[in-house]
C-alpha cells in the first residue's frame, strides 16, 4: 500500500446518487463498497457495475462476515464514506448494528478512530430527491429523522445534508490526509 485510501460505501438510496457517483468517479485512491440494495438501485439509475471496476476495486456484500472490515485494523483506510446512505443503514448504525457489509464497515471504522462522513437520505422533514424517473417530494417520519439526529452525535462522524457539503466535507478531508 503506498497511501491509505478512502473507502466509499453505497446502499440501497437512489438520493442524488447521480451526484454522489459523478464526485466519487472523479476521485482517485477509492475503494468502492455496495450493500445489495446498493447493487440493485445503481441498476435501476442505469449504472453498470463493470463500467465502475475499471476504474476502482467494488466490494459487494457477498459473504456473512464482511472481511474486507479488517483492512480498517490495518490503516488501510483513511476515511470512510458512506453516500447516499437509506434510512435503514441509518437506523442500524445509531443502534449498533452491524450485520452488513455497510453497517460492519462504519462500526470497524469508528473503532478504529477513522473518521466517517455520511450523506442521509432524511435530513428535513421535507425535502425533494431524486427517483429513477426524476424529482419527487419526500416527507421523511420523524423516526427516519430522529435517526439522522442521533448519528450527528456520534464520534468520529460527520452527517452532510447536501451533495454540496458532501464534496466540501470529502476534498476537506482528502486535503487534511494529503
Amino acid at each position: 500500500m503506498d497511501k491509505p485510501r478512502l473507502a466509499w460505501a453505497i446502499t440501497g438510496s437512489g438520493h442524488y446518487i447521480k451526484e454522489c457517483l459523478d464526485f466519487l468517479l472523479r476521485l482517485d485512491h477509492v475503494d468502492l463498497y455496495i450493500s445489495q440494495a446498493g447493487e440493485e438501485v445503481l441498476r435501476m439509475y442505469g449504472y453498470d457495475l463493470k463500467n465502475i471496476r475499471e476504474l476502482m476495486p467494488v466490494y459487494r456484500d457477498k459473504a456473512a462476515s464482511a472481511p474486507p472490515v479488517g483492512l480498517f485494523y490495518k490503516g488501510y483506510y483513511h476515511t470512510f464514506v458512506m453516500a447516499p446512505a437509506t434510512s435503514n443503514t441509518v437506523a442500524k448504525c445509531v443502534l449498533g448494528i452491524s450485520d452488513s457489509l455497510v453497517t460492519n464497515l462504519y462500526a470497524q471504522a469508528g473503532k478504529c478512530k477513522v473518521p466517517s462522513i455520511v450523506f442521509p437520505c432524511d435530513t428535513a422533514p421535507e425535502m425533494e430527491t431524486t427517483a429513477p424517473g426524476g424529482k419527487v417530494m419526500v416527507y421523511p417520519r420523524k423516526i427516519d429523522l430522529e435517526g439522522t439526529a442521533k448519528l450527528r452525535t456520534f464520534e468520529y462522524t460527520t452527517v452532510v445534508d447536501t451533495v454540496e457539503d458532501l464534496i466540501v466535507k470529502v476534498e476537506a478531508r482528502l486535503k487534511a490526509v494529503a
